[in-house]
């Protein structure tokens, strides 16, 4: 009967050991990180009214997110600066900041993506939902979008519209008598920025 030596033991350990991290590594869910970069991300609203339509746009203050491609599992936030909020006028835009959004109070809204479902490859436009929580005018709400995402390298392009019932979610109606606005505000974001983890 043979007795290793206590180097071949330890080279043996290192080696399984070694093994084993490999195996793990390559069996590990993929995970994709999505930086946005705010000069380069667009937000436009616009407010449907009974005698115009009001447009206007908002800032993204910055973004990221990260998510797993096998488990769809994801994390980060997105955050935009309810005080930049502008529509070219103002004198409206002083109202809407004091009596509809109070964004004094409520400097930012918040978007914590928990759930994305749908895959990225590069060099193709893909359509994936991602779900969360947005928090905005102090209240927190589960909210789903559904974003197309073009890949092109480590450049990704992404665009999605969707609704905020202001209304509904607690913020004032800005109707008057002789001026009658819609309930809900309609947000289109085309958001650029670099992804990491997309073969």
């Amino acid at each position: 009967m043979k007795f290793r030596s206590s180097k071949q033991v330890s080279l043996c350990a290192a080696l399984l050991l070694a093994l084993t991290t490999l195996l793990h590594a390559q069996s590990a869910p993929p995970n994709v990180t999505l930086h946005l970069d705010p000069v380069r991300t667009a937000i436009h609203w616009t407010l449907a009214g009974a005698l115009h339509t009001v447009h206007g746009t908002f800032r993204l203050k910055g973004g990221m997110t990260s998510f797993n491609l096998q488990t769809g599992a994801a994390q980060g936030e997105i955050l935009v600066d309810v005080t930049s909020g502008e529509s070219g006028n103002p004198s409206r835009d002083s109202r809407m900041h004091k009596a509809v959004l109070e964004s004094e109070k409520y400097p930012q809204a918040i978007f914590h993506p928990t759930r994305v479902t749908g895959a990225l490859k590069a060099g193709a436009t893909q359509t994936i939902t991602v779900e969360g929580t947005l928090t905005i005018h102090g209240a927190d709400h589960p909210f789903k979008l559904e974003i197309k995402v073009q890949v092109d390298g480590h450049d990704a392009v992404a665009t999605t519209q969707f609704s905020v019932p202001y209304v509904a979610w607690g913020m004032k109606d800005p109707s008057s008598t002789l001026l009658r606005v819609g309930k809900e505000v309609a947000v289109d974001v085309v958001a650029k920025g670099q992804v990491d983890g997309i073969l």
